[in-house]
């Protein structure tokens, strides 16, 4: 799997950089093409040298040389997977933050690939709490984290922290590009966000979603080689590049946009947050407060899912959302028959952390086979891989 591929490897400081050289010759050997970057602290422990050498490439380590500049942003575009290993606590902080002192930083921060990291640091600082907070913090940016070993550490303890092993990590790598064409020549419809019915020109109906599940879902798919067309209703969120993206406002564009496509759609997931009703008439002008009482009617919004259950064939998956306030298992479960769905993914909003505005979710997957999948509370993103795996375990 890693013929041809492209890969950037960044080296941070610390003890465990001896093994990035062993690392670059399993890649290379595999048939990938491999540029390393170096802080400037890695140097004390492997030379530039031995990684150019190995890699048959330059090492880069700083942002300009000898009147050169090193386009830090070429170069996370370049890359099928930007892979830092080993990952010290110093680069791990400075990424969860965003801090920007050295081309690594710099790439990382520009790169558009897929990014994993190899944590290495002794067990009392992998295991302090600041740490634990900027690996969730990596993991909710969407980074990949390679597990830690358990074994002697540089301070002669025993106990988590090790980077994995070189050959561990190929390991990885092959699952990771392996993963990444699952879903190649599947093509996947995603609505996402709220949407927004008038009331006149400057007022609506709405709810509090802001896209955020849909477009980590958008990714998810996206990541694993599906062509991913995303409806995303009014959100402050942008949506990751490799998607077409149709923006819309009401129900009834929404549901416009989905028709248009569904039919050639393998999958389709409507996570989105449509209005139920609408108001039966639209104020041409704004509504003046002239009385102390405001009568609106309401009319009932299209009903996106059931009409695509109706349409369905065999072959494709249909997929619905369900967000409660009571009885949720019990209304989700009756929502995935009568909208004759194959997945219903619920969520509550008594659940803490979960549900609209959270970068965090805990959902109950419910399969028309009788199935149910719990999860604990995630990030979205990791809430997205749970759901995208659920599905192609029964496509």
């Amino acid at each position: 799997m890693l013929k041809g591929k492209k890969i950037l490897l960044g080296i941070s400081g610390s003890i465990a950089a001896y093994k990035s050289a062993t690392l670059v010759r399993l890649l290379v050997k595999a048939g990938a093409e491999v540029r390393v970057i170096m802080t400037p602290s890695s140097k004390n422990f492997i030379t530039p040298l031995t990684l150019s050498t190995l890699s048959k490439n330059p090492v880069l380590s700083e942002i300009a040389e000898k009147d050169e500049w090193s386009n830090h942003v070429m170069l996370g575009r370049w890359a099928d997977i930007m892979l830092i290993a080993p990952l010290s606590c110093n680069t791990l902080s400075k990424m969860a933050v965003g801090a920007c002192d050295n081309l690594l930083m710099a790439v990382y921060l520009s790169a558009t690939c897929p990014v994993a990291v190899a944590p290495a640091m002794d067990e009392d600082m992998w295991l302090h709490p600041s740490t634990k907070k900027n690996i969730a913090t990596l993991e909710q940016y969407g980074n990949r984290v390679i597990p830690v070993d358990n074994g002697e550490l540089a301070s002669g303890l025993f106990g988590p922290g090790r980077m994995a092993e070189p050959e561990n990590i190929i390991s990885w790598l092959n699952n990771f590009f392996q993963l990444s064409q699952s879903l190649s020549g599947k093509k996947v419809l995603i609505t996402a966000g709220p949407t927004y019915e008038p009331i006149d020109p400057v007022r609506f109906i709405g709810n509090h979603s802001t896209g955020k599940m849909g477009i980590a879902l958008a990714e998810s798919f996206r990541n694993r080689g599906a062509a991913v067309t995303l409806i995303l209703g009014p959100s402050a969120h942008v949506p990751p590049t490799g998607i077409a993206v149709h923006h819309v406002q009401t129900a009834a564009q929404m549901m416009e946009e989905v028709n248009k496509v569904f039919n050639d759609t393998d999958i389709a997931v409507l996570s989105a947050a449509v209005a139920d009703y609408k108001p039966e008439n639209v104020a041409e002008q704004k509504i003046k407060k002239t009385s102390d009482e405001l009568t609106l009617g309401l009319v009932k919004t299209d009903d996106i899912l059931a009409s695509l259950g109706k349409r369905k064939s065999g072959s494709q998956i249909l997929v619905g959302f369900a967000l409660e306030t009571e009885n949720e298992v019990g209304y989700a479960k009756q929502k995935l028959e009568k909208k004759n769905a194959d997945f219903i993914v619920m969520n509550s909003i008594r659940d803490a952390n979960a549900g609209f505005g959270y970068d965090t979710n805990k959902i109950t997957i419910f399969h028309r086979e009788g199935k149910q999948y719990d999860f604990e509370t995630k990030s979205k993103k990791q809430v997205a891989e749970d759901i995208v795996t659920t599905i192609m375990q029964h496509s």
